[in-house]
């Protein structure tokens, strides 16, 4: 939908660095990008941004997510950081450079062959 998404609460503005929406799952999805390691502030600043998107959204539109993609993360911390967090959210490590040719080669065929799974 848009970079530095403008959501305005209380007469203020705050910005949201990606936000999409999900055809799948018909819901707004939140990013906040780091650059660092994860810091437990980030939940509480993602709870307030799906706050104020549920606040805004229309009916037909599911809660919205949240995905905090940071430079790396101690899963411990991010454990505690969650735990009493009834948001749909997640915080994910990424990586600066594609793994070698030949792992992505195989993940690729692997996906490939795999079972469809019929609900």
């Amino acid at each position: 939908m848009d970079e530095e998404y403008r959501v305005q609460v209380g007469g203020e503005d705050f910005r949201i660095d990606l936000l999409f929406f999900h055809r799948g799952l018909k819901c707004l999805a939140a990013f906040e990008l780091k650059i660092g390691k994860f810091k437990p502030e980030y939940i509480s600043k993602m709870d307030f941004y799906l706050e104020a998107l549920d606040c805004q959204k229309k009916e037909n539109k599911n809660p919205s997510v949240g995905m905090i993609p940071c430079a790396s993360k101690d899963d411990e911390v991010v454990e505690h950081a969650m735990s009493r967090n009834l948001s749909p959210m997640m915080v994910a490590e990424y990586k600066l450079q594609l793994p070698d040719k030949a792992v992505l080669q195989k993940k690729l065929q692997e996906l490939i062959n795999m079972p469809l799974i019929k609900e």
